[in-house]
C-alpha cells in the first residue's frame, strides 16, 4: 500500500491557503482536500473557505498547480450543504455553487490530476414523512443531479459524496436524524444505479458507521472499489452513557419537555447533535477509539484501494478545542498512526510515501468557461 495522506481544510478555518499549504508540510501530509463553502451559506459548522470560487479563473489554476508542485502537494475541492431539501432558496443556491467547483475542478485539471469535487446530496424532509418518501428522496436526488453530473462528466470531473447522515441537521424535536442520502451503502448502491455514470463516487466515512455499529470493513467488502476514491480517517468512540442505556442505539434520543424528562429521569438531547452516543476522534490521538483501524486498512489492501486517505479533524480534543497547536497535534498523530500501515519501510528515513508513482500535477491544456446554473438545465 502506498496512499498518500491528506488533510481536510475545514478544521482550519481562519487559516490562508498559504498558511494551510505550509501547515500541511508541517503535519506530513502530502496533499488537501481544500473547503469551498459559499461564504454566504446557510452552514455554520465545520464550514471554510479556502479559495476564491467567484474570481477563480485559469490564471489561479494555474498558480495553484504550480505552488503545489513546488511544495510536493496534491488537491482537491469540496463543499457540503443539503442539495435536495431544506430552504427552497438555499437549495437552489447550493446547487449553483456545485456547479461553480466543477468548473475549478476542471480548470484545475479533474480527473486528469484527481482533482474530485467533495459534496453532500441531503435529504428533503418534507417528502421524508410521507408514503414512499425515501424512494421519493431518490427520485428527487435522479431528478437534481441527472444534469449535474453529465456537466461534470462533460468536463472530465468526478463528484463524490461523503456519507455523514448530518444527524444534528433538524431539530432535536424531530423524530429522525437522516438527513443526506448517501448516509448508507444500500443508498448509495441504488443512486449508482439511477445514475450509471462513472463521473460521481463517494468518499467513505467509516465513522459514521462505527457509532451505528456496523463494522466499516464489512462496508468495504460490499461496495463497488470504482466509486470509492477517498476515505476519509476520523475516529469514534462509542460512549457507554446513560443516553444509550435509555434510548438504545438503534434510535436516536427523542427530545421531551425537559420538567417530565427530569421527573422521570431520562436523558434529553442537550442540543440537535446530541443525539446519538460517541466522541469523535482521531486516530493514535488522546486513546482508543472504537474501530479497529489496522483491520479496516488491510481490508481496504485486499481490495486495491489506492486514493488518498484524507483525514477530517472533528475531534473533540483536537480541532473542537479550537486551538491550533492542539488541531494540527491531531493532524499529525494521525499520520503516524496510518504511516506503519500505509507506506513502505525506507532505509534509516522510517515510513514514508513513495512519491515515484504519484507524480507532479499536469498543467491543463483547457479553454475557460463560463459559470453554469441549474437554470441553464431547465
Amino acid at each position: 500500500m502506498n496512499n498518500p495522506i491528506w488533510i481536510m481544510t475545514s478544521a482550519l478555518p481562519r487559516r490562508t491557503l498559504d498558511q494551510i499549504i505550509d501547515d500541511t508540510k508541517q503535519i506530513g501530509a502530502q496533499g488537501m482536500e481544500l473547503c469551498v463553502f459559499r461564504r454566504d451559506g446557510s452552514r455554520t459548522d465545520h464550514v471554510a473557505t479556502h479559495l476564491d470560487y467567484d474570481n477563480f479563473g485559469p490564471d489561479e489554476a494555474k498558480a495553484l498547480i504550480d505552488r503545489c508542485n513546488r511544495e510536493g502537494l496534491r488537491f482537491s475541492v469540496g463543499a457540503y450543504e443539503n442539495l435536495i431539501g431544506g430552504d427552497p432558496a438555499q437549495r437552489v443556491q447550493n446547487q449553483d455553487h456545485l456547479l461553480k467547483l466543477i468548473r475549478i475542478a476542471y480548470l484545475c485539471g479533474g480527473d486528469d490530476n484527481d482533482v474530485k469535487v467533495g459534496t453532500f446530496v441531503g435529504y428533503n424532509q418534507e417528502l421524508g414523512v410521507q408514503d414512499g418518501g425515501f424512494e421519493k428522496n431518490l427520485e428527487e436526488y435522479a431528478k437534481v443531479f441527472t444534469p449535474i453530473i453529465n456537466y461534470a462528466a462533460d468536463l472530465g470531473v468526478t463528484i463524490i459524496y461523503e456519507n455523514c447522515p448530518m444527524e444534528g441537521w433538524c431539530p432535536a424535536t424531530t423524530p429522525t436524524t437522516y438527513n443526506n442520502l448517501p448516509g448508507c451503502l444500500a443508498a448509495r448502491k441504488l443512486m449508482y444505479a439511477m445514475i450509471p455514470s462513472p463521473a460521481h463516487g463517494e468518499t467513505y466515512d467509516p465513522s459514521h458507521d462505527v457509532w451505528q455499529n456496523i463494522d466499516p470493513s464489512d462496508v468495504i467488502r460490499a461496495s463497488d472499489m470504482r466509486r470509492v476514491h477517498r476515505v476519509h480517517i476520523k475516529g469514534t468512540r462509542n460512549l457507554r452513557s446513560p443516553g444509550r442505556v435509555h434510548w438504545g442505539a438503534m434510535y436516536p434520543m427523542q427530545s421531551v419537555q425537559a420538567e417530565l424528562a427530569e421527573r422521570a429521569g431520562v436523558p434529553i438531547p442537550a442540543h440537535a447533535w446530541d443525539r446519538h452516543h460517541y466522541e469523535p476522534m482521531l486516530p493514535g490521538f488522546g486513546g482508543n477509539d472504537s474501530m479497529d483501524w489496522r483491520g479496516f486498512l488491510e481490508t481496504l489492501m485486499e481490495r486495491d484501494f489506492s486514493g488518498p486517505f484524507v483525514i477530517e479533524n472533528e475531534a473533540d480534543n483536537s480541532a473542537h478545542t479550537g486551538n491550533l497547536g492542539a488541531t494540527l497535534q491531531g493532524f499529525q498523530a494521525a499520520v503516524l498512526c496510518l504511516a506503519p500501515i500505509v507506506w513502505p519501510l525506507v532505509p534509516d528515513a522510517g515510513y514514508q510515501l513513495d512519491r515515484s508513482q504519484w507524480p507532479p500535477l499536469s498543467t491543463p491544456n483547457v479553454k475557460d468557461i463560463s459559470p453554469r446554473t441549474m437554470r441553464d438545465f431547465a
